[in-house]
């Protein structure tokens, strides 16, 4: 490439004659990067951030909830009828709930287990409150009773069919 490309161009050691021979510049205060640092730069960057994390997502399995037998609610509803009868009585007794709880971005869930004292049973509105605090506005946590799949403790478990 010492020659210019066009027919009149004058040759490029001519042009740079007075600096062709002077020694790489070098800074001072910082050190040269290795091949490895410079290379980085020039490397693939992530064109599909979040796919994996989408396709994990996709690829998660959630749980149905099961429908009781008319058996299985007879049986949970005489369960939750000696609750309310015990808590009347001033008691609070200590059970585990078996519960479905709704998945946050895909329909269905799993089901999980609770336990808790019980403090209160609203027949009316179909929820169980348990004496746990949650949230910001440290309101009672409560259950739907439709949600619950059954109870165990030791005043309960008598009753189990």
């Amino acid at each position: 490439m010492t020659e210019g490309i066009k027919a009149n161009e004058p040759k490029a050691t001519e042009v740079y004659a007075d600096i062709i021979d002077l020694p790489h510049w070098e800074p001072k205060k910082k050190l040269r990067a290795g091949l490895l640092a410079r290379a980085a730069q020039f490397s693939a960057f992530d064109a599909l951030d979040g796919y994996e994390d989408m396709v994990d997502e996709e690829a998660r399995e959630v749980g149905q909830m099961e429908t009781l037998s008319e058996a299985e609610k007879e049986v949970l509803n005489q369960k939750l009828n000696l609750i309310a009868d015990v808590i009347e009585d001033g008691y609070q007794p200590l059970l585990t709930f078996i519960y479905f709880i709704n998945d946050a971005s895909k329909p269905g869930g799993s089901y999980v287990s609770i336990t808790e004292r019980v403090r209160k049973i609203d027949a009316v509105g179909r929820k169980v409150q348990l004496c746990r605090k949650v949230g910001l506005s440290k309101k009672y946590m409560e259950l739907d009773m439709d949600k619950i799949q059954n109870v165990h403790g030791e005043l309960v478990d008598f009753i189990d069919g």
